[in-house]
């Protein structure tokens, strides 16, 4: 599959390039589509030196505690980067990348990528711009585990995910872009399967609905924000 340099500067970190270091750029890119649940690779496999980019889809990035359990770190929406110890660090990936959905990956050579930089600096600031954002995510998420009760660690992902990826309108209410089944959020938030359907159908029925495979629509947005204040009390 070849990608068109239209579809390449759709991506955040390419939308600067001109037409000429697009096409060059197109030239050194690696795709390759993985089926839904597919594996891109498991924690601990060596990375090559590339940087990695979603161009469709959505993936999951899960790490493995000692006794097995699972904890979902984060999704992947298209136009994201990930797998950083490619390009900075060991080359070892901390965590398993699984693909929610059919999707898309692109990989560029490390090389080629600091050539662009050369040229493009604000390459590099949107890719420390991404690392920071993650930084931020990780504080947010480990804060939520130590100090928050488990239905404001919910009520603070939702609220991320909607700054983070939108909503689109819904009748009646705003409905999230991102999909959040309850077995993907209780294991964002650090609960069990059981606790997180009984605070959706117990805590927040009166602002969120829910359906099955994740999909979250905030029909209340006033009720919602009040049961944010109300549960930090």
């Amino acid at each position: 599959m070849e990608i068109t340099t239209k579809k390449l500067a759709q991506i955040f970190l390419f939308s600067s390039l001109s037409q000429e270091d697009l096409e060059s750029v197109r030239d050194y890119i690696r795709t390759r589509k993985y089926l839904r649940k597919e594996i891109i690779f498991h924690e601990g496999d060596r990375l090559l030196a590339q940087l990695h980019i979603v161009l469709d889809g959505q993936l999951i990035v899960q790490k493995s505690s000692s006794t097995g359990k699972e904890t979902v770190l984060r999704q992947l929406l298209a136009g994201e980067i990930f797998a950083a110890p490619a390009l900075f660090g060991d080359g070892i990936a901390p965590a398993t990348v699984t693909a929610l959905e059919d999707s898309t990956i692109i990989t560029i050579e490390r090389e080629v990528l600091l050539d662009q930089i050369q040229s493009q600096p604000e390459i590099a600031l949107k890719i420390l711009s991404c690392f920071n954002q993650r930084l931020q995510e990780m504080h947010f998420t480990i804060h939520g585990l130590i100090s928050e009760r488990a239905v404001v660690r919910i009520i603070r992902l939702i609220q991320y995910k909607v700054n983070r990826y939108g909503f689109e309108p819904e009748n009646p209410g705003k409905c999230l872009k991102v999909k959040l089944p309850y077995q993907q959020i209780s294991r964002m938030v650090g609960i069990t399967y059981e606790e997180c359907v009984r605070i959706f159908k117990k805590e927040l029925s009166s602002a969120i609905d829910y359906e099955r495979g994740g999909k979250i629509t905030i029909k209340d947005y006033e009720k919602f924000n009040t049961l944010a204040s109300e549960s930090e009390g």
